[in-house]
């Protein structure tokens, strides 16, 4: 699948594949911040994403940078719609007790996409049975 990208700034770096068989590609930040202990930044990519009809873009955290650093997106998954053209932006939120750099050209995110069903929610009075019910938050014993 190709998928249209257009760099917004100069600065900006199209994503990348860790290697052959990786699900995600790195987003990069196309500026450098400043993301404080235990608050959330907004790290600019310089890119903006043509995602396909029946699909969307899925935000993870880059595990590395998560344990080493404790940055992770906000949102925990930030999604892109296909309908979006703005620029792609991560919501970088600092886990850990100090102050974190975010350099220019850092990979600070990955995007995954993935497909979706359109749905449409039919209301009604009463719902099917099931062994398990309304049984939740550990109810199934395992």
């Amino acid at each position: 699948m190709k998928i249209n990208i257009r760099k917004l700034s100069e600065g900006a770096i199209i994503p990348t594949r860790g290697s052959s068989q990786s699900a995600g590609v790195d987003l990069y930040s196309s500026e450098s911040a400043e993301v404080e202990a235990g608050q959330t930044t907004m790290i600019k990519t310089g890119l903006s994403i043509e995602i396909p009809d029946g699909y969307f873009g899925a935000v993870f955290a880059r595990s590395g940078l998560a344990s080493r650093a404790g940055l992770r997106p906000a949102n925990c998954v930030g999604v892109i719609d296909s309908d979006y053209r703005g620029e792609v932006i991560v919501a970088l939120h600092n886990d850990s007790d100090v102050t974190r750099q975010v350099e220019k050209g850092e990979r600070i995110a990955q995007l995954v996409i993935l497909p979706y069903l359109s749905v449409e929610f039919n209301e009604v009075e009463e719902l099917s049975e099931t062994e398990r019910q309304a049984g939740g938050f550990g109810s199934t014993g395992k």
